[in-house]
C-alpha cells in the first residue's frame, strides 16, 4: 500500500470519528435552563415545592430541574443505555395522557414514555425513557391541556455502561 493511500485512510478515518464524535455529543455552548417548580399543586395533594403545573396538568421535577442517574440513585439504566425514571402526572380531565420529549442540545433517538395505570382517574404514573444524557424539552397534553418543561440528564459515578441496572426506585 503507498504512502498516500494510507495517509488518505488515516484522514478519512479522522473525518469521520469527528463526524460520530458531534452527532453523538452535546453542543458544548448550548445553554440548557431547566424548569424550575412553580409550587402549583394538584387538587387534594399535599402542598410541595417540588410541584410544577398549570390548573390542568402538574407533575414533580427532580431537584433544579436535573435528572441524574447515579449509582444507588432513582432510575434505570437499560441495556441500550438508555436513561428510565420515574415521573408522576395529575390531570384534572381524565382525558387520554399522552407525553413526548426531544433533546434541545443534540439529535438523539426519540424519547420513549411508558405511562401506567392507576386507580384514581386523575393521577397517572409513567417512565420517561431518555436515550441519552442531554437537554430534553418534554410535553404532556391531556385533551385541549398541555404543559411543557426542560430539564437536563446526566449520569455520574458509572465508570461503563451496565445492562438492565437498576440503581433504585424513587
Amino acid at each position: 500500500m503507498s504512502c498516500a493511500r494510507i495517509i488518505t485512510l488515516v484522514a478519512l478515518a479522522a473525518i469521520l470519528c469527528g463526524a460520530f464524535a458531534s452527532v453523538s455529543s452535546a453542543d458544548n455552548s448550548f445553554d440548557c435552563n431547566p424548569t424550575k417548580p412553580n409550587g402549583n399543586v394538584p387538587p387534594g395533594e399535599r402542598s410541595s415545592p417540588d410541584f410544577f403545573g398549570n390548573g390542568d396538568l402538574w407533575t414533580v421535577l427532580w431537584p433544579e430541574g436535573n435528572v441524574v442517574f447515579r449509582p444507588k440513585g432513582p432510575g434505570f439504566i437499560l441495556p441500550d443505555g438508555s436513561l428510565k425514571m420515574k415521573f408522576p402526572w395529575w390531570r384534572r380531565i381524565p382525558d387520554k395522557l399522552t407525553i413526548h420529549g426531544r433533546r434541545l442540545d443534540s439529535s438523539a433517538r426519540p424519547l420513549r414514555v411508558h405511562i401506567g395505570k392507576a386507580d384514581r382517574k386523575d393521577f397517572v404514573p409513567s417512565y420517561l425513557i431518555f436515550p441519552t444524557q442531554g437537554c430534553w424539552e418534554i410535553t404532556a397534553k391531556a385533551g385541549t391541556s398541555s404543559l411543557a418543561f426542560v430539564t437536563r440528564v446526566s449520569r455520574v459515578g458509572y465508570r461503563k455502561r451496565s445492562g438492565n441496572h437498576k440503581t433504585s426506585s424513587p
